[in-house]
């Protein structure tokens, strides 16, 4: 049995058919905000954003009583404080985060093996295996949340349903603490009263193409004409908003996930227009999505950039290798060449962002000739200087003494004399391993 409150939160309060349910999808309760207000308990019940205050900071979570007032995560730090002027803002301690993830995910591990970790503050859990030891899908949700209450002093909330679609839609609705059981029977009469947006792979374009359509609910998406919905969203996106409109998932928990991509991004504290400072920006991205894959073990057969303007238009190219690389300089050379005709005259840039994409294990094979020795050479030397001696112990001398332009960690610099190829980083790089300096 399950009652719906006048905020559309809908709970399970009593017995409910949960023997053909076995997923559950856990989401800690406004969490970065909940581990700040574990050492600032004077501040429960007041509107409070964690997140960024300078330039262009965005928030990254905000209390319940400060989402009433319209504010959510992602947006400018600069609107949410236009919109609930009384929030007291926050900077992030995403060590002290990352810290009771830790032991969030060690409680939903100790009651199943088959943990899907999705970010830090969310899993899937496939309590199939659970049942002789831990109850039923619904007993173990009530265990979870009465646990990581007693051994965190957080909330989360917990769907459990047939599908991990329907489990995360349903955890939704419980917001927050709540726990929601969705019957494999009921699924269809529980999804389709929902908005569209409830659908995933529904974003703002999308939605507004359906509304068009007339279409409000999931409901409404069932009952259009296949047809009709293909000439609004092409085929592919039909066939999926229909089989998830119809309750249908066939994924499955992934304890395993492989990494699909590898990227970095940096939104600018004022926008740039010197085609140097975006290239600049450009090979700083690039190094740091370089390092990445190194300390992964995994190299990249595609590179594609994000260019998003100073009036919102974001682009989006790719590029393929003719062979997968972890090299800073390579990666760097396909954005770049992906740049080319992207800024010009009158060009303003509010956003870079590169990504590494179609990843797979390094050291699939040596190539007869390989174009990328030398930098591959000098950027692993690099990673062995930063090990011993920190970060930016040895940098391209186009990111030496460079002025801090974004809400992150975007750099520019006005002095560098060369295109931002290192400048004798081999040797330099020796000397620093053979001095200890």
């Amino acid at each position: 049995m399950s009652k719906q409150d006048g905020s559309a939160r809908q709970v399970t309060t009593g017995p409910v058919d949960d023997s053909a349910t076995p997923i559950l999808h856990v989401d800690m309760d406004a969490f970065f905000v909940s581990v700040e207000l574990l050492r600032r308990p004077e501040l429960r019940g007041k509107p409070v954003l964690v997140g960024g205050t300078a330039g262009r900071g965005v928030v990254s979570a905000a209390s319940y009583e400060a989402r009433k007032f319209g504010v959510n995560s992602a947006m400018p730090m600069s609107v949410a404080l236009r919109k609930c002027p009384n929030a007291i803002v926050l900077r992030g301690d995403y060590a002290s985060y990352a810290k009771y993830s830790k032991r969030v995910m060690e409680i939903f591990e100790s009651i199943t093996p088959r943990v899907e970790k999705l970010s830090i503050d969310e899993a899937f859990l496939d309590v199939s295996g659970a049942r002789r030891l831990h109850g039923s899908p619904a007993e173990i949700g009530w265990t979870i949340r009465e646990r990581v209450r007693a051994e965190t002093g957080l909330t989360c909330s917990v769907g459990v349903a047939a599908t991990k679609y329907v489990a995360k839609v349903a955890s939704g609705r419980a917001k927050p603490d709540g726990l929601l059981v969705v019957p494999a029977a009921d699924t269809v009469a529980f999804l389709h009263p929902l908005p569209i947006s409830a659908l995933w792979g529904v974003g703002r374009v999308t939605e507004e193409s359906l509304a068009r359509l007339g279409l409000r609910t999931i409901g409404d998406v069932a009952d259009m004409p296949a047809d009709a919905l293909e000439r609004a969203v092409g085929p592919a996106l039909t066939a999926r908003l229909r089989s998830l409109a119809a309750g249908e998932d066939p994924r499955r928990v992934l304890t395993g996930r492989e990494e699909k991509s590898i990227g970095h991004e940096s939104t600018f504290s004022y926008d740039l227009v010197e085609p140097d400072d975006i290239r600049r920006e450009l090979l700083r991205l690039a190094d740091d999505v370089a390092v990445r894959l190194r300390r992964a073990g995994l190299v990249a057969r595609t590179v594609s950039l994000k260019l998003r303007y100073g009036d919102f238009r974001t682009l989006t190219r790719s590029r393929t290798l003719p062979e997968p690389t972890d090299v800073g300089r390579r990666i760097y050379d396909e954005a770049a060449a992906a740049l080319a005709g992207l800024i010009g005259e009158g060009a303003r840039v509010r956003l870079i962002g590169v990504r590494a994409e179609q990843l797979r294990p390094a050291g699939g094979g040596a190539l007869l000739w390989d174009p990328d020795e030398d930098w591959r050479d000098a950027e692993r030397a690099i990673d062995e200087v930063t090990a011993r001696f920190g970060r930016g112990a040895v940098r391209p001398a186009a990111l030496v003494r460079g002025k801090r332009t974004t809400a992150g960690a975007g750099r520019a610099d006005d002095d560098a004399e060369n295109d931002g190829r290192p400048v004798d980083v081999r040797s330099e790089v020796t000397r620093r391993l053979r001095d200890g300096d």
